[in-house]
């Protein structure tokens, strides 16, 4: 019935299919070589056409911006250019020099493109007056947070700065996308980021409520012909470490060799191989304090795993994921289980059609036996902007030996989803249907969800319901809630659930004032047993205000509302038992201008913790060197205090970070995380040197202690390592 009723009401919702009729810019071949250096002085450039007249994108969708953006496009047989003239003052906001710096930090132009032209999934690159780079690779359903920036390929861009103007010069390989051989239209938009300015324009007048990559609502590049297949496209990226190892008894030296591969069976379909990865210059997960009775989900940021991950990791919905790529090569608690090899086939075997393969070997280690993990998966492109997906998984364990546990041999995992969505993206629904498999478990092994949302300028509401029973297992994946501990106990017990959530927000904006925006959102969350004892209830209201200085204020109200189902502890105390417990709480968010070169962050919550009371804190001082440098100052600080016998606790994180960027090519990166919760202090530590185009040379040192002993050496490594980018 939700299905059928947005179906129906999404087909009286306005058609942005126009917008590639009305938003089109002509690509033709260059008439002269095209030299990158940030000039536009070829014959090429002053004949090519040209994207302009931007849009206002934010604070508001009504209007043009401040200053103009031109974005001009020509190609050749190997790559497509973008010449882009951005009017500007002689001063840039750069918050850094490092690459994949993102969007939204810095004064910048982005370049959507969506080669196939399916409106789902494309590539984006972006690039700042100073040069720096960053790309992504954009999926439909993907929300700003969720874009790391982690995935990388080769391309080229230098830039030039004048007194009212800047200039960009941008060559990307044609090898680097995967596109239909003869195809003449490809989705394209292009942002521009004028912080100064707090001002975001984009090409096409796309409604403020979705994200510019939405190619939904992207215009056109109309090519005077189909561009043919670049041919051959292997890159073998090889690699060499040399690492101290050290703790308290011992210390080792290493070293090891492998490649990563990356192979285009076809333009748009990618074979991705792995011999021996090491993943020792991916940055240290950011830790945060942990109120909660669960697992934290952290990002992946393993290039490996990225490229069209959408394909594998998009399955349910938080905090329920069949798929969570971190299972791999890694164990719950972060630490390394070495990868013998893997290979990755992605990408679109048909122009509605994609499928993942992947299969993933890892060695034993003391406590875990060997393991293979396998996963197919495929997307159905229906109707114009839905999606019928499934998948199948499956851990085994590949060293019977060391199987203990029956339940340990293997976990499989299969699913069914379909993703509706209208034409003008403002209606969404979704229903999926999930099973696990294990040795001795025929019953209560499934998952099963469902929702709808609306998006729109001002209304946005989704809703989501979804029920997991106590036997379905995801070797392969992440859900945080179907393990309870129980700490008067010592045990784990599993049990299944039913969860509803929902959100809705309204959004006001003030045409006076210092105001952009005013939004006021409603967020509930509620979970009960299976056999409908309803064990928590969170409510949270909220009042949002984003003000033209780039400040922003919230004001929340909380209500959580636990049937707390087992005895739990946050303190060295007793735990605290089972039963009803009420806790009210108020929480002020304050953001300062971010342009200014030193800008701050708070973050209060003040109330009730289960029987007892908190005080939280985070505060965050930045000071931007600029374009130098970034030195972060973070400290979190929850203080709980429980009646007796319970006892209290003082969690403390204390998070410094320091960036110093030597040239657009030379990084160093250090993070100190002090973490009283894990008693853990850790020290990580990176120089990045980019000698050429994606390959890199990295000296990472890392240290932890306890923190109680205060620093007693937990262990210490430091690593070199050289990774080397071929085109074959």
């Amino acid at each position: 019935m939700l299905l059928a009723l947005i179906h129906s009401l999404g087909l009286s919702a306005q058609d942005p299919s126009f917008f590639q009729e009305k938003f089109q810019v002509n690509i033709q071949q260059a008439v002269s070589p095209i030299k990158i250096d940030g000039m536009l002085d070829e014959m090429a450039w002053k004949q090519a056409d040209a994207a302009k007249d931007f849009h206002m994108k934010w604070p508001t969708d009504i209007g043009r911006p401040k200053r103009t953006t031109t974005v001009k496009i020509s190609y050749d047989e190997s790559f497509i250019y973008f010449g882009i003239i951005a009017q500007d003052t002689n001063y840039y906001i750069a918050q850094t020099l490092k690459r994949d710096n993102g969007l939204y930090e810095s004064d910048a132009v982005s370049i959507a493109i969506d080669p196939i032209n399916r409106k789902t999934n494309g590539f984006i690159f972006s690039i700042t007056p100073y040069n720096v780079q960053s790309e992504d690779l954009v999926n439909a359903g993907q929300s700003d947070t969720e874009m790391n920036f982690s995935w990388d390929n080769k391309w080229y861009s230098a830039t030039s700065r004048h007194a009212d103007h800047w200039i960009a010069e941008i060559a990307i390989p044609l090898k680097t996308l995967r596109f239909e051989p003869g195809k003449t239209i490809w989705g394209f938009n292009a942002l521009r980021s004028d912080l100064k300015s707090n001002e975001y324009s984009s090409w096409t007048d796309m409604p403020l409520n979705f994200n510019f990559f939405d190619f939904g609502y992207a215009g056109s590049i109309r090519w005077d012909k189909g561009p043919s297949s670049p041919g051959g496209n292997i890159s073998f990226i090889p690699y060499i470490t040399g690492s101290v190892l050290g703790d308290s008894s011992n210390t080792q030296t290493k070293g090891n060799t492998g490649f990563d591969a990356k192979i285009s069976l076809t333009s748009s379909l990618n074979l991705d191989l792995t011999y021996n990865p090491d993943f020792s210059q991916i940055e240290v997960d950011r830790q945060v304090t942990n109120l909660t009775r669960f697992d934290i989900f952290f990002p992946e940021r393993r290039t490996f795993f990225l490229e069209n991950s959408d394909l594998f990791s998009s399955f349910g919905i938080p905090p329920i994921r069949p798929f969570y790529s971190r299972t791999i090569g890694l164990d719950k608690n972060g630490n390394k289980i070495p990868i013998i090899g893997g290979v990755r086939l992605s990408g679109n075997i048909a122009p509605k059609t994609r499928i993942g393969l992947m299969n993933m070997q890892t060695r034993a280690n003391i406590d875990v036996s060997s393991q293979n993990y396998s996963a197919f998966t495929f997307n159905q492109q229906v109707q114009s902007r839905s999606i019928v997906k499934g998948y199948f998984l499956n851990r085994q364990s590949t060293q019977s030996s060391k199987v203990t546990e029956p339940l340990d041999a293997f976990g499989r995992n299969a699913g069914l989803e379909y993703n509706f969505a209208d034409k003008t993206s403002k209606w969404n629904a979704w229903i999926g249907h999930h099973r696990s498999f294990k040795p001795g478990i025929e019953s209560k092994e499934f998952y099963m969800n469902g929702g709808g949302g609306y998006l729109s300028k001002k209304l946005n509401f989704i809703v989501d319901a979804g029920r997991i029973t106590e036997n379905y297992h995801a070797d392969m994946g992440f859900i945080n809630r179907i393990v309870n501990y129980d700490a008067l106990l010592d045990s784990n017990i599993r049990r299944g659930f039913d969860q509803l959530y929902n959100e809705t927000s309204y959004t006001f904006f003030p045409k006076k004032g210092k105001l952009n925006q005013l939004m006021l959102r409603m967020e509930n969350f509620m979970t009960s047993n299976l056999n409908h004892f309803g064990n928590e209830r969170m409510h949270d209201f909220e009042v949002r205000m984003f003000f033209k200085n780039t400040s922003n204020m919230i004001f929340q109200v909380y209500q959580n509302v636990n049937n707390l189902p087992f005895y739990t502890s946050f303190t060295e105390g007793a735990p605290i038992p089972p039963g009803k417990y009420v806790a009210p709480s108020f929480g002020y968010t304050y953001n300062t201008d971010s342009r200014k070169k030193l800008y701050f962050k708070t973050d209060i919550e003040i109330g009730k913790f289960l029987n007892g009371n908190i005080f939280r804190y985070e505060f965050a001082a930045t000071y931007r060197l600029q374009p130098l440098g970034n030195f972060v100052m973070s400290v979190q600080n929850a203080r709980l205090e429980f009646p007796p016998p319970y006892g209290k606790n003082n969690l403390l994180l204390i998070a410094p970070r320091v960036e110093i960027n030597f040239t657009n090519n030379v990084f160093w990166t250090t993070f100190f995380q002090y973490n009283s919760q894990r008693n853990n202090f850790n020290i990580n530590s990176r120089l990045q040197w980019r000698f050429k185009p994606m390959s890199d040379l990295f000296l990472v040192y890392t240290d932890n202690y306890f923190t109680d002993p205060f620093m007693k050496n937990k262990n210490r490594a430091i690593v070199f390592k050289l990774n080397y980018w071929l085109n074959l």
